[in-house]
């Protein structure tokens, strides 16, 4: 098995692609050893390495998020270990099929009177925004909409990294505003 990886924007994450699919549905983001452990035998197992503060998983990807105190070239080993043995032994990526299907931080809200604005927005977010993301190792996903401002949630490579503020102000917020001119500003959740 060969395992691949990818620097993202976020100093603090790699991506590791296993080349096969780690979960077929849905994303998963894990930021504490105990919620892991509960749901995720993978995502228990890498956080036993110390230095590992973050496990997110995606369709054919997995992104870990270390510590500041943590090298890279000191945790990849372990990690790209774990990530093997894993995937070798066969064992499931989450502990039931439910597990892998993505926790929300929360309701979406919204005006109804929003609504065709809204499903415009997240038709663009599933489009073009979601996609791109994926490819650093995050995702981004829709949770409000009030008086012109977009509400989101940021996970895995996303979640912490120096660049997203630049990423939801002058690339979302003016993706968005283009289609949609409602929209004014975006926010992080």
């Amino acid at each position: 098995m060969f395992i691949q990886t990818e620097a993202t924007p976020n100093p603090a994450t790699l991506k590791f692609l296993p080349g096969k699919v780690v979960l077929d549905q849905g994303t998963a983001d894990f930021r504490d050893p105990e919620e892991a452990a509960a749901q995720s035998p993978l995502a228990a197992h890498l956080f036993e390495i110390p230095g590992v503060t973050g496990v997110f998983f995606g369709y054919d990807f997995v992104t870990i998020t270390k510590n500041d105190a943590s090298e890279w070239h000191h945790l990849k080993p372990a990690i790209l270990a774990g990530i093997m043995e894993h995937f070798m032994s066969d064992a499931p990526v989450m502990a039931s099929q439910a597990a892998g299907r993505e926790a929300d931080a929360g309701e979406e809200f919204y005006d109804s009177a929003d609504e065709p604005i809204v499903a415009t927005i997240k038709e663009l977010l599933d489009t073009r925004v979601r996609p791109a993301v994926a490819q650093d190792g995050g995702d981004i996903t829709f949770r409000g909409y009030k008086k012109g401002t977009v509400f989101l949630y940021m996970k895995g490579a996303c979640a912490g990294c120096p660049s997203s503020t630049a990423t939801l102000k002058h690339g979302i917020q003016n993706l968005l505003h283009h289609f949609i001119p409602e929209v004014q500003s975006v926010e992080a959740v």
